[in-house]
C-alpha cells in the first residue's frame, strides 16, 4: 500500500464510486483511488483526498513586495516567499517551470510554525505564497497564514485566480492581499493553446467572489506575450472588467514577457506594445496603471490622478520617491491615494535574497 504523506485535505467532496472530487481549483478534478489530480500534489488514498505537500516547501526566498508585483499594499516591505511543487496550469512560458511543472513531491519539511519563524527571523513583514498556484496547497497556506497573522505578519497570494467559491471562503480566514495574474489578457484562444484551460471565466468569477465576500486587497497583472498574447481588444475587455466590476482604483500591471521554458522562440515584449496596453487601460478609466519588468520606465511610478505629479517614484523594485503625507495623500494637492500602509522601514535597506 502506498505510504501516505502530507495531510488530509479539506477542500474535497465524495464523488461516484471510489472517487473524490477536489474543490481547490476550477478544474474540479474527479480523482480515482490511488490517483493524483492534474496539479500533481492532491491525490486519493483510501477514499480521502490528501495534500501530499503539506509541510513541505520547494522554495523559500526573501523578496521585495514590489516583485510580486504588489505596489499599493505596504510598499517597501520585505516578504518571505514560499512555494510547493505542482500547479493547476500548464503555462508553456513559465519562468518557474522547474517548480510548477514538477510532478514529484519534493522539498524541505517545514511546519507552519517554522515558516512563520523563518519570516520573522529575516525581518519580513509578510509571507507570499507564490512561484506556483497557492490555492492548490491552500490548507497548508491557511495554517501558515493564521499563525502569521497572530504574529503581525500579513499574507499575500500570487495567484492565477483559477479558483472556486470554496477556496475564496478559506482565503477569508487568513489572506490580506492577492495579485491575480492574467496571461494574454485572458483571451480564450491564448489560454487554451498556452495554458491548457478551456477559458478564463473562472478567474473573473473568482474576482467577483473576492469582491463580494472578502476585504482582501486586490491587484491585477497581465503578462503580455508578443505575437500570440498581445491582443488589444482583449486588453480593453480586461481593463473594462477591472473598472466596472472591481473599481477604477484597482491597480492593473502590464508585464513584459521574456522567453522561457517552451517559448524560447518569442522575443521580449516590445515597449511600444506595453505602452499601447497602458493607454487603453487609461482610456477605460483606470487611475493606476503600471508597466512592469522594464526598470526605469516612467509608468513604474504612481501618479496623482488629480495633479499628475509623481507620488511614489520607482526604479525596478526600489522606491525612489515618496510624496505622500501621513494620510497617504498627495503632498502637492492632497488627493487621497489608495495605498494601504505606510512606507516600510525596509524600503531603504539594502535588498538581498535568501535562497534555501
Amino acid at each position: 500500500m502506498q505510504q501516505v504523506i502530507g495531510k488530509e485535505a479539506v477542500l474535497y467532496t465524495k464523488d461516484k464510486g471510489d472517487r473524490v472530487r477536489c474543490t481547490a481549483c476550477a478544474r474540479y478534478c474527479s480523482i480515482p483511488e490511488g490517483k493524483i489530480g492534474l496539479c500533481g500534489i492532491r491525490g486519493n488514498i483510501g477514499g480521502k483526498l490528501y495534500l501530499f505537500v503539506y509541510g513541505r516547501i520547494i522554495a523559500g526566498q526573501i523578496d521585495p513586495i514590489e516583485k510580486k508585483p504588489v505596489i499599493h499594499y505596504h510598499p517597501g516591505s520585505m516578504i518571505y516567499s514560499i512555494a510547493t511543487t505542482g500547479c493547476n496550469w500548464l503555462c508553456q512560458y513559465c519562468q518557474n517551470y522547474d517548480i510548477s511543472q514538477r510532478r514529484k513531491i519534493e522539498g524541505i519539511e517545514m511546519s507552519p510554525e517554522q515558516v512563520v519563524e523563518q519570516a520573522l527571523y529575516y525581518g519580513c513583514e509578510g509571507i507570499a505564497y507564490t512561484y506556483n498556484q497557492p490555492t492548490i496547497f491552500i490548507e497548508y497556506a491557511r495554517d501558515v497564514g493564521v499563525i502569521a497573522r497572530s504574529k503581525g505578519v500579513f499574507n499575500i497570494f500570487v495567484s492565477n485566480g483559477y479558483d472556486t467559491p470554496e477556496t475564496v471562503s478559506m482565503m477569508k480566514e487568513f489572506l490580506d492581499c492577492i495579485t491575480v495574474d492574467f496571461k494574454g489578457s485572458g483571451e480564450t484562444k491564448f489560454v487554451r493553446r498556452y495554458i491548457g484551460i478551456p477559458d478564463a471565466q473562472p478567474v473573473f468569477d473568482t474576482l467577483r467572489e473576492i469582491r463580494d465576500k472578502t476585504n482582501i486587497h486586490v491587484e491585477i497583472t497581465d503578462l503580455i506575450v508578443p505575437k500570440v498574447g498581445d491582443d488589444l481588444d482583449a486588453a480593453r475587455r480586461l481593463a473594462r472588467f477591472v473598472h466596472d466590476e472591481l473599481g477604477p482604483d484597482v491597480p492593473l500591471h502590464f508585464l513584459r514577457f521574456h522567453p522561457d521554458y517552451k517559448m524560447m522562440d518569442l522575443p521580449y515584449t516590445p515597449v511600444e506594445t506595453l505602452e499601447k496596453h497602458y493607454d487603453i487601460a487609461r482610456e477605460e478609466g483606470l487611475r493606476y496603471v503600471y508597466i512592469g519588468n522594464i526598470p526605469g520606465h516612467r509608468y513604474e511610478s504612481t501618479y496623482c490622478p488629480e495633479c499628475n505629479n509623481i507620488v511614489v517614484g520607482r526604479f525596478g523594485y526600489n522606491i525612489t520617491a515618496w510624496n505622500l503625507d501621513e494620510h497617504n495623500r498627495c503632498i502637492f494637492c492632497y488627493y487621497p491615494i489608495p495605498i494601504i500602509g505606510k512606507l516600510s522601514k525596509n524600503a531603504y535597506r539594502k535588498r538581498f535574497q535568501f535562497i534555501m
